[in-house]
């Protein structure tokens, strides 16, 4: 998308922008064919710091970023089908100009932080983009949580406090685990919207991407180091990637809390309870790491 294109797309109101996008995809579609699939996706975790590296790797001269954010084609869209998810990425003869102008290998992405968490996620990547990189960031996950919950406020999603809507989690939740399971193609949002903690289990997530993807093949980056050392931990993802050092001007920070939303923090009881659930998980995750990620337990 071109920046002037994407500044007015920005001001539209949601709903015209996403008719905007839907257009623009179903003109993009008879050129399907001719246009690449992501070298490397970003998988969440959500509420993780995506937006900010999506932004900052789009910038780099030697990234072509997928049309939007998160596309979500392997969870809520797999029914649409691969000329679809290919609509979202440029042409094989667009990435060869850049590579002439760059002179050097120029990738394209896709971040959809809900990939991390979706049960068929990853058997659904590994069949399409086997060879792919994977680049993961996990937060502090009773970090994460609240910061979910604070969306769905804001979204509109969520009118209970913090504490009952980590009480009510499985309650919430459960119908849907179970109606995946039976409609593969259907989309979970009350699972998607209401997975405070579970979605905090990473290791449990992690695995089923290892199961279909080399271990070589995945980064997984402390949220916390991308936030505190942006720079170090930029050079190293792009090291990662095989693209060449670059730094933007700066590193925003593109997740921060809008004001006035989730006012109604989380008790001690339930900062509790959720210390207790996360530190066996997050055991488990250094485990299979094979480092430190208790964050500070």
């Amino acid at each position: 998308m071109s920046k002037p294109v994407e500044v007015l797309s920005a001001r539209l109101p949601p709903s015209t922008r996403r008719t905007v996008q839907r257009m623009r995809h179903a003109a993009r579609r008879p050129t399907s064919g001719l246009r690449v699939l992501p070298d490397f996706l970003v998988i969440g975790g959500q509420r993780c710091g995506t937006d900010s590296l999506f932004k900052d790797l789009g910038l780099h001269p030697c990234v072509v970023p997928a049309t939007r954010k998160e596309v979500s084609y392997f969870t809520r869209h797999f029914a649409m089908g691969e000329a679809w998810y290919r609509t979202h990425f440029p042409t094989r003869a667009r990435l060869a100009v850049r590579r002439r102008r760059v002179h050097a290998r120029v990738a394209s992405f896709e971040a959809t932080p809900d990939y991390l968490f979706h049960p068929l996620a990853p058997e659904r990547a590994a069949h399409l983009v086997p060879d792919a990189k994977l680049v993961a960031l996990l937060r502090d996950p009773l970090a994460r949580a609240y910061s979910h919950y604070r969306h769905m406020v804001r979204l509109g999603f969520e009118d209970l406090s913090f504490d009952e809507a980590i009480a009510r989690e499985e309650e919430r939740t459960a119908p849907d685990r179970a109606r995946l399971r039976d409609d593969p193609l259907g989309h979970p949002a009350q699972l998607l919207r209401y997975s405070y903690a579970a979605r905090g289990a990473y290791a449990e997530q992690l695995e089923r991407w290892f199961t279909h993807f080399r271990r070589d093949r995945v980064l997984v980056v402390r949220s916390e180091d991308f936030f505190h050392r942006p720079a170090r931990t930029f050079g190293e993802i792009l090291e990662f990637l095989e693209l060449p050092a670059w730094q933007p001007g700066a590193f925003p920070n593109y997740s921060r809390p809008q004001p006035g939303t989730g006012e109604r923090g989380p008790s001690d009881a339930a900062k509790a309870d959720l210390a207790r659930y996360f530190a066996p998980r997050n055991e488990q995750l250094s485990a299979l790491l094979g480092r430190d990620m208790a964050w500070g337990e």
